[in-house]
């Protein structure tokens, strides 16, 4: 369940900035996130890029998307 506070770190195996969740409303599309460590760059992104798990149903290792560190 996404909350506000959360932070989520890149899947991006190449690195990425790690975010935190600044605003969400349940049953809305899109969630507006900040750099989790600044608090910069706030920006809207949609829901389906948080995954609370940091492999795929198939066993795999995301490759796309945000990964939740904290709840």
């Amino acid at each position: 369940m996404i909350k506000t506070g959360q932070a989520y770190r890149s899947a991006n195996p190449r690195g990425g900035p790690r975010i935190r969740i600044d605003i969400y409303t349940p049953g809305h599309t899109h969630v507006c996130v900040s750099d989790a460590d600044t608090g910069e760059d706030s920006r809207w992104i949609p829901v389906r890029n948080l995954h609370a798990s940091p492999t795929t149903k198939a066993g795999k290792p995301r490759r796309t998307g945000y990964v939740l560190e904290t709840t």
